[in-house]
C-alpha cells in the first residue's frame, strides 16, 4: 500500500530493502501526529479518503529530501565562473533572469544560488531576476520558507566564511538574512502532475530527483523541462544524472568538471 500510494503521488519508487526507513520515517509521523503506533497510522490511512490529509503526510515523510548547501560544489563553482557571466551578457537587453530550483527540499539549493548571486553579481540588483524554487511537499516548503537551520545542517556543505556573512544565530539554531531568503520564491509543485504555465526559464536545477523515478515518469518530466526551458537556457541534472538514454531534445554541455543539458537546436 504504501508503495503504490507514494509512487501515484509522488513518482518515487520506494525500492525493495527500504524497510527500515519506511519503519523509522513512520513512526517519527506517528509521534508527530499523536497516533500510537505506524499501525496505528497505517488503519486511519486505509479508512481515509483518496489523497486526504494523512495521505499527503504519508507521502511527505516517505519522500527522500536528502540536501546539503552547495551541493556536489563544481555546479556551483560554474555557475559563478562561466555559466552567469555569459547568460548575463546575453540578457544586457532585457536584464531579467528566471532561476528554478526544481524539487528544492528545505531549500538550502536556492538559497545556495541566492547567496552566490549577491556575492559574486552585485550588478543584478538592479535586474529582475526571479528565483523559483518548488517542492510537491508542503511541510518541507513550510521549512524552507522559515529558513532556519540546525548546527548540523549548515555544517553540511556551508563555507564558514558564508555562514558568518549571512546568518544570525537564533537560539541553538542559525537563521538566514532576510534579503537572501526574500529572493527566493516557494511554490508548492508535483512534478509528476501537470505543470502550471511558466514563462522561460534560463537555469532549471533539476539535481538527484530523476534517480528515484521510473524511465517512463523520467521521459514525461524531461519533455516538461524541454518546453519550459529557454531556448540557450540550461538544465543542471544531479552528477550520475543524464538525459542521453531518455531525452534526444537535449545536448549536452561542458563547463568545467560539470555537464549542463541545454535544447537541441530546432527541436522544441
Amino acid at each position: 500500500m504504501l508503495r503504490t500510494l507514494l509512487f501515484q503521488r509522488t513518482g518515487i519508487r520506494l525500492e525493495e530493502g527500504k524497510e527500515y526507513f519506511v519503519e523509522m520515517r513512520l513512526c517519527s509521523l506517528a509521534t508527530d501526529e499523536g497516533f500510537g503506533s505506524p499501525t496505528d497510522v497505517l488503519e486511519v490511512l486505509r479508512t481515509e479518503e483518496s489523497w486526504g490529509v494523512l495521505h499527503r503526510r504519508v507521502a511527505e515523510c516517505l519522500a527522500i529530501a536528502e540536501t546539503s548547501w552547495f551541493r556536489d560544489v563544481h555546479p556551483f563553482d560554474e555557475l559563478r565562473r562561466s555559466v552567469l557571466p555569459q547568460l548575463i551578457q546575453r540578457r544586457t537587453t532585457t536584464r531579467e533572469l528566471r532561476l528554478w530550483s526544481a524539487a528544492c527540499a528545505s531549500g538550502q539549493e536556492p538559497y545556495s544560488v541566492a547567496m552566490l548571486l549577491r556575492e559574486h553579481f552585485p550588478q543584478l540588483v538592479s535586474w529582475h531576476v526571479h528565483l523559483l524554487a518548488t517542492d510537491f511537499s508542503t511541510s518541507v516548503l513550510r521549512r524552507a520558507r522559515e529558513a532556519v537551520y540546525s548546527q548540523i545542517e549548515v555544517n553540511r556543505g556551508l563555507p564558514a566564511p558564508m555562514l558568518v556573512k549571512w546568518f544570525r544565530k537564533d537560539g541553538l539554531d542559525w537563521r538566514l538574512r532576510d534579503d537572501a531568503r526574500n529572493a527566493v520564491e516557494f511554490r508548492e509543485l508535483n512534478l509528476t502532475a501537470p505543470w502550471p504555465a511558466m514563462p522561460p526559464q534560463d537555469i532549471v536545477l533539476l539535481r538527484n530527483v530523476l534517480l528515484y523515478f521510473d524511465a517512463a515518469t523520467r521521459r514525461t518530466v524531461l519533455r516538461n523541462v524541454h518546453r519550459v526551458l529557454a531556448p540557450d537556457g540550461l538544465l543542471f541534472l544531479g552528477g550520475g544524472e543524464t538525459t542521453l538514454t531518455m531525452d534526444d531534445s537535449f545536448e549536452p554541455v561542458s563547463f568545467g568538471r560539470t555537464v549542463a543539458f541545454r535544447p537541441r537546436p530546432g527541436v522544441r
